[in-house]
């Protein structure tokens, strides 16, 4: 009988000793296939940012100009620089021009008109947008500005074709037929 107990004692505890072993040798399965798959992780993050990069593209050194063809029905057109000095834009001087020349942002009795219907002027709001672009240098992180939103939404649109501009380094004069808008 006591060959009997022994011989059970000693058949559950080599079978516990292989449940134990098989599971230990599965962690360490689990915990290299979870390092590989950590490392195929991270490398390909490196790389898709790495496209992200490319894809991008670096600003070059220039000065990028942009002008629409045609007044609006209230006689202005925009015009619009972009200054790029080290890959950022360091500059950026977007605003309205009349046939005479005149700079909406300098116009008094436009600003008061405008402040007085909505609260806002080009005096305020076009320092405002040209600021946020060189602050945040991405014009989809520029924020519309409340009581002008027709002209922050045409600034953040040309802001983008100055910055694929920018990329190509292509500093020649941009042109926007705005007749069909």
């Amino acid at each position: 009988m006591k060959i009997m107990k022994s011989f059970k004692f000693a058949t559950t505890l080599f079978a516990s000793t292989l449940i134990l072993a098989a599971c230990g040798n599965s962690d360490e399965a689990e915990d290299t296939e979870e390092t590989t798959t950590e490392e195929s992780t991270s490398e390909e993050s490196t790389t898709e940012e790495s496209e992200d990069q490319a894809a991008t593209g670096e600003l070059q050194d220039g000065t990028y100009s942009l002008e629409e063809q045609n007044f609006d029905e209230n006689g202005w057109r925009v015009v619009f620089d972009m200054t790029v000095d080290g890959g950022e834009i360091t500059e950026s001087n977007y605003d309205y021009k009349n046939e005479a020349g005149d700079l909406k942002s300098e116009d008094e009795g436009y600003q008061e008109a405008m402040s007085e219907k909505v609260g806002v002027g080009p005096a305020d709001y076009l320092p405002d947008l040209n600021s946020q672009l060189v602050e945040v240098q991405d014009p989809s992180e520029v924020d519309v500005v409340s009581g002008a939103t027709q002209s922050s939404e045409s600034f953040i649109k040309y802001s983008e074709q100055l910055i694929d501009a920018a990329e190509e380094g292509n500093t020649e004069m941009i042109e926007v037929d705005n007749a069909a808008e």
